[in-house]
C-alpha cells in the first residue's frame, strides 16, 4: 500500500473512501470494507483522510487517538485499500465544499464511488454534508453509499463512545467496538529495577502522547517482542503510587518470560481486560503478593483471548 501526504491526480478511476477514521471502529470498517471491494469493479480503492484531527486543528485542543497512525496505516492495508492520502487539513480547511467535491473528488482522484459515514462533512466550516455531496454525485455519474449509524448494546458506535470507555477501564467492550486490541508499540526503557527486587520483574514504557490515555490500573496484556514472541502480560497503567511515583507510565510483567534482557527493543503492548484500580499498598510485600495474585487472573483472560480478532 501507498501513503502520501498530498493529493495527487490519479491514472485510473477509483473508490474513495472519506473520513478521519479514527480508530477504524465497526462504523468505520463498513465504509474501508466497501470502498475495498470495489476493486473487483476494476477501480482502485482509496482513502482520503487527513493527517492530524480536523477537530483538534478546528479547536485548537488535542484529540487523543484511539491508535497509532502506524496502526491506522496497517489496518487500512489489511482491509485492502491500496493507496491512501493523508491531507493535511489546514491547507484544506478552507476550501469550499464545490471545491472539495469537484476539483478533489472528481477531476483529482478520479472517483467513480464514493463511500462515507452518515455523519460526514466537508468543506468550509463543514458546509457539506452526505445531502450536498449525494446531489453532487447524481450530476456528475458517481456513485454514493453512505453507510448508516452502527448499533452497539443501544448505542451509536463512534470514537467518543469508545474513548469513554478506554477512559473508564472498560478495555473489553472497547476493544470489541474499535475490531482489535487497543495499544501501542514503543522502546522499552530502563526503571527503578523495583519489579525485580520483587521477583516479578518489568518491562518499562512511556505511555503514546497520541492516544487516550486508559483508566489507571491493571489490565491483562498482549505482549509482542520485536522477536515476534507473544507472552501475556500484566500490564499497570499509572504513576505507582506505592513507590511514590509521579509521572504516568506503563509497566508490564511477563510471568512466562525467561529470556534476557530486552532493555532498547520494542514491545507492543495490547490491553485485554481491567483487572483493578491502581492503589497505594501499605508495603512491598503487599504489592507483591496482589501482583502475583493479579498474574493468575490475566493468564486466563490471556489463554482465553487468544486467536481472537
Amino acid at each position: 500500500m501507498q501513503t502520501f501526504y498530498e493529493i495527487l491526480p490519479e491514472k485510473n478511476e477509483t473508490a474513495v473512501a472519506l473520513g478521519y477514521f479514527d480508530g477504524l471502529h465497526k462504523g468505520h470498517r463498513n465504509v474501508i470494507t466497501q470502498t475495498a471491494a470495489q476493486k473487483s469493479n476494476g477501480l482502485t480503492p482509496v482513502c482520503l483522510t487527513f493527517s492530524k484531527s480536523p477537530k483538534s486543528v478546528l479547536t485548537g485542543t488535542p484529540q487523543n487517538a484511539l491508535m497509532t497512525r502506524q496502526d491506522k496505516i496497517n489496518t487500512l492495508a489489511c482491509l485492502g485499500i491500496e493507496r491512501v492520502y493523508e491531507a493535511d487539513f489546514e491547507k484544506m480547511k478552507n476550501m469550499s465544499a464545490e471545491s472539495f467535491a469537484k476539483d478533489i473528488l472528481l477531476d483529482t482522484l478520479r472517483a467513480k464511488k464514493l463511500f462515507c459515514g452518515f455523519n460526514y462533512r466537508y468543506g468550509k466550516n463543514g458546509e457539506g454534508d452526505v445531502n450536498s455531496l449525494r446531489a453532487f454525485c447524481e450530476q456528475n455519474d458517481v456513485e454514493l453509499t453512505v453507510i448508516p449509524p452502527q448499533q452497539s448494546e443501544g448505542e451509536v458506535v463512534s470514537s467518543t463512545l469508545i474513548r469513554e470507555l478506554i477512559s473508564s477501564g472498560n478495555i473489553k467492550r472497547a476493544n470489541e467496538l474499535l475490531c482489535g486490541r487497543f495499544g501501542f508499540c514503543s522502546v522499552i526503557e530502563h526503571g527503578k529495577r523495583l519489579g525485580r527486587e520483587l521477583g516479578t520483574p518489568t518491562i518499562n514504557q512511556p505511555l503514546c502522547s497520541e492516544l487516550v490515555v486508559p483508566k489507571f490500573g491493571v489490565y491483562a496484556s498482549i505482549v509482542t517482542l520485536e522477536n515476534g514472541d507473544t507472552y501475556c502480560g500484566v500490564t499497570n497503567i499509572g504513576i505507582k503510587p506505592t513507590v511514590g511515583g509521579i509521572t504516568p507510565l506503563c509497566e508490564t510483567w511477563m510471568p512466562k518470560y525467561t529470556g534476557e534482557e530486552i532493555y532498547g527493543q520494542n514491545a507492543d503492548i495490547r490491553l485485554i481486560e481491567f483487572i483493578r484500580e491502581e492503589k497505594k499498598f501499605l508495603s512491598l510485600e503487599e504489592l507483591k503478593y496482589t501482583i502475583i495474585d493479579n498474574s493468575k487472573t490475566a493468564l486466563k483472560i490471556y489463554e482465553n483471548a487468544i486467536g481472537k480478532f
